[in-house]
């Protein structure tokens, strides 16, 4: 048994902080999962190719490449709490952006206010991590982060069912005839003008909602007593601190990994509806395997939060990173929904990844994890630029997922030989950690 199962992952000292930190990650999850299925509407209603509409994804997962190093020097050069509070700012005015975006019908406005909604994720990300690892002995904080992370994929889930319920199913774009064609392609002038300004309404309403409650939130902070370790004297000397957390081997490791693997995250949960659409699947309907995968993903998280008490976490890492290869081949081999339900499975391997990857690559780094967080953050841009990547291939031939075939599949299914190959290079990191931990 390993010595980590005799330490308390949280202390009582620090439970009710604790909890009120862990309830950010079920706020970044919700804003996580809610935009994903806007690739999708955002196509349908503005008429956008895939790779237009896939800037969803770039604007958003941008926004934490640009943030996190201002991030880090906030928290480092002032405490955890106020990087969180200027995180929260930042998220309830991109949330709110959502109103002129959306009176506009301007795609690059509703691009610029997810762009500022995820300045705030990455505030509260870079500090959130760190600041939960912190709230204990360190040979306990990476089973610390998983828990705090395991509230992550609640948020997400209602993100999903707010995405479902108020925009998915609200959306006219989506309907279609009896025959199964598209309405909304038909119409002209007056009607299409009606049908898109309904539309956006939609997908406006539940952001300002967001970021109504977020204002909620951030006066619940500013009110809360939070612990903050003593400052190093060179607390805000960050030069000093990013030349030597790029000498550790393990943490620039884990910026490369944390890349690929965000990356195969964000490919696998925004083009389930369009793998799901190619089998005659309508989004609002594909949500439901969404569900599946989020659900997936939580219950997995939790067991492997347990797990780690007794198995290595890179081996664990090592291991899962490995399974989702054989799930991804499994997405792209198999056509039909033996193909869907493997997609799904990639999200009981993507549960432990991210703050296990996380928690790896800061351990031992002290308070040099404040800006080595950042980085990990800005890792994050995997998230933007790689599902382009995959809006390229499902564009070759035209815009349907299915004009051409590539090795024998539609492109839609052969798109996913990238996330396989994300989840080799997570592999290897899993395993390198494991070699070194051993030697």
């Amino acid at each position: 048994m390993s010595e980590n199962s005799k330490i308390p992952v949280v202390s009582k000292a620090v439970i009710v902080p604790f909890i009120l930190i862990t309830s950010l990650f079920a706020l970044w999850g919700f804003a996580n999962d809610i935009t994903n299925p806007m690739v999708s509407a955002f196509k349908k209603i503005l008429e956008l190719s895939n790779t237009q509409a896939s800037w969803v994804q770039a604007a958003f997962y941008g926004g934490y490449f640009t943030m996190a190093l201002p991030a880090a020097y906030v928290a480092k050069k002032y405490s955890y709490k106020t990087g969180i509070l200027v995180g929260l700012a930042l998220f309830a005015t991109g949330a709110l952006l959502f109103y002129p975006a959306a009176a506009n019908e301007n795609y690059m406005f509703f691009l610029v206010a997810l762009y500022v909604l995820t300045f705030g994720l990455a505030f509260l990300e870079t500090t959130a991590n760190p600041f939960i690892m912190d709230m204990g002995a360190e040979e306990t904080a990476t089973q610390r982060l998983n828990l705090a992370q395991a509230f992550n994929p609640v948020g997400a889930l209602t993100g999903l069912f707010v995405a479902q319920t108020f925009i998915l199913a609200a959306l006219q774009s989506d309907d279609i005839d009896t025959e199964g064609n598209p309405i909304y392609e038909t119409l002209t002038g007056a009607a299409k003008a009606a049908v898109k300004t309904s539309d956006l309404e939609a997908v406006r309403n539940p952001y300002v909602a967001l970021g109504i409650f977020i204002i909620v939130v951030f006066v619940i902070i500013f009110f809360s007593k939070m612990p903050e370790k003593k400052k190093d004297k060179n607390a805000a000397d960050m030069w000093s601190s990013i030349q030597r957390i790029f000498k550790k081997e393990r943490f620039v490791g884990g910026v490369v990994a944390q890349m690929f693997y965000v990356g195969a995250q964000i490919m696998c949960w925004t083009y389930i509806y369009q793998y799901a659409e190619n089998l005659g699947i309508a989004n609002s309907d594909a949500v439901n395997y969404a569900y599946a995968a989020l659900v997936i993903f939580l219950l997995a998280r939790f067991l492997f939060t347990y797990l780690m008490k007794f198995i290595n976490a890179g081996k664990l890492l090592m291991l899962l990173s490995l399974l989702a290869v054989i799930f991804c081949l499994g997405t792209i081999f198999i056509q039909g929904m033996g193909g869907l339900y493997s997609l799904v499975l990639v999200s009981f391997c993507m549960s432990l990844m991210f703050p296990t990857i996380y928690g790896i690559a800061l351990t031992g780094l002290g308070d040099d994890a404040k800006p080595a967080s950042a980085f990990l953050v800005m890792a994050i841009v995997g998230g933007a630029f790689m599902p382009v990547l995959q809006g390229m291939i499902l564009d070759i031939g035209g815009s349907a997922y299915n004009d051409t075939t590539i090795m024998g599949v539609p492109e839609v299914n052969f798109s996913f030989i990238l996330p396989l190959a994300c989840f080799l290079v997570v592999a290897l990191y899993g395993y390198r950690t494991l070699k070194t931990n051993r030697s």
